[in-house]
């Protein structure tokens, strides 16, 4: 039975918006200035560029192959099975530590610095149980959520319209081509979900003409909502952002709207919030596929009989996030976070470029840039995040690769 064609253009577009303007944007401006400096902006757009390609890479993939798993099923159908590995694999470490970005944002907003730690834990801990329940976000959810979040991001807009004249911000560090590469990557972190309008094939109608405006649009208003922040950070609190875990609170305090500050860690708990909920259950579920292909422990393809869940997949989850929140920073989540993510989309560009001509959308040079673009970016993230990504990425082959040798009949071995 195929799914009813309900959503239109408007519908695609606030659905996109709703996936992308999120947590990110409240967190990811600190890393990002360090690195960027004064070319915070081009920074901002590059990354945009990047991501748009990978949207349309997503979408004509997509339509094409109307199931779940994502890029895991579109890697494992255009590439072969080792591609399908490699997206999967690395879409669950970079949301696994996506996740521990999201918790370390409610914590950022909402605690102090000593009880910042306990809290994410915390966080962590009530929402894995949600999930395993099968509760998780709704569409009337998801827009009081981008409700609540657009209305903080106005808040400061209108603070850092109130400060920038009588505050003088402190010198922005020196940016460098590479600084603008390493940020870019950073801020992909901030674009996380823009794909999930390409996953709607079925249930939008005219798709192969409203998917491809509603990427671009949705996209594009983005871009403008992160330009307006980003010069909002970066000409209230100049270099002094760079170190800061919570940016948009300090835009609001060193204005006069420092009053209304809670209103603004409200919004950004309230989006992270969401956000993890929301990258826990689909954690969940792509672990769900790989484990049902042998490429996770088969034990994480057991279905809860009561909800309906894969309850061994998500409290696995659930026990790694709470694990990187323990020995990891709100920066080496992000880096981490982007280095998979990256790889992931990566596969996405390759898999779209070696399709037939009948099922493109988009021409080739997209598919390049795009996957240019996630090997560049990757590769430019701060040297911890690449490194400890590299080795995870590795790991994780080397342990499927032992996986496939333990399972290869031997010689005079009978199979019948």
């Amino acid at each position: 039975m195929a799914l009813l064609r309900r959503l239109t253009l408007p519908d695609a577009i606030a659905i996109g918006l709703g996936s992308m303007i999120g947590a990110g944007v409240f967190t990811v401006w600190g890393p990002a200035l360090s690195a960027a400096g004064p070319w915070l902006l081009v920074a901002l757009v590059a990354a945009g560029i990047v991501a748009f390609c990978n949207a349309t890479s997503s979408a004509q993939l997509a339509a094409v192959h109307p199931v779940s798993g994502g890029t895991y099923a579109y890697g494992r159908a255009e590439l072969g099975p080792w591609w399908g590995f490699l997206a999967g694999w690395c879409f669950v470490i970079g949301k696994l530590a996506s996740c521990a970005a999201m918790a370390m944002t409610v914590a950022a907003y909402l605690a102090p610095a000593p009880w910042q730690k306990p809290l994410a834990v915390a966080v962590v801990v009530i929402l894995t149980v949600v999930t395993c329940v099968g509760v998780t976000r709704t569409a009337r959810v998801t827009q009081v959520l981008v409700a609540v979040t657009l209305l903080g991001l106005v808040v400061v807009l209108a603070a850092a319209g109130t400060s920038a004249s009588s505050t003088a911000p402190a010198p922005l560090p020196a940016g460098s081509a590479y600084g603008v590469l390493q940020a870019a990557g950073l801020l992909f972190f901030a674009f996380a979900g823009y794909a999930r309008i390409a996953t709607m094939g079925e249930e939008v109608r005219d798709p192969s003409r409203t998917i491809p405006r509603a990427i671009g649009i949705a996209l594009a208003c983005t871009l403008i909502v992160y330009a307006l922040i980003g010069g909002a950070v970066v000409l209230t609190l100049g270099g002094a952002a760079a170190g800061s875990s919570a940016p948009l609170i300090d835009v609001v305090e060193v204005s006069r709207w420092a009053p209304v500050a809670p209103a603004v860690r409200i919004a950004a708990a309230t989006a992270a919030t969401g956000a993890l909920l929301a990258l826990l259950s689909g954690i969940g579920r792509t672990s769900l596929a790989m484990a049902r292909e042998r490429d996770l422990p088969p034990a994480l393809a057991t279905i809860d009989p009561r909800h309906g869940v894969p309850r061994r997949a998500q409290l696995t989850a659930g026990a790694v996030v709470v694990a990187v929140v323990l020995v990891a920073d709100l920066r080496g989540a992000i880096g981490f976070s982007s280095f998979g993510v990256l790889l992931y989309y990566f596969v996405a560009n390759v898999s779209a470029f070696v399709q037939k001509r009948s099922a493109r959308r988009y021409p080739k040079p997209l598919q390049v840039l795009g996957g240019l673009g996630c090997v560049v970016l990757a590769a430019s993230l701060p040297l911890p995040a690449v490194l400890s990504g590299t080795v995870v990425v590795l790991a994780g082959v080397a342990l499927r690769a032992i996986r496939l040798a333990r399972d290869r009949p031997r010689p005079g071995t009978r199979t019948d």
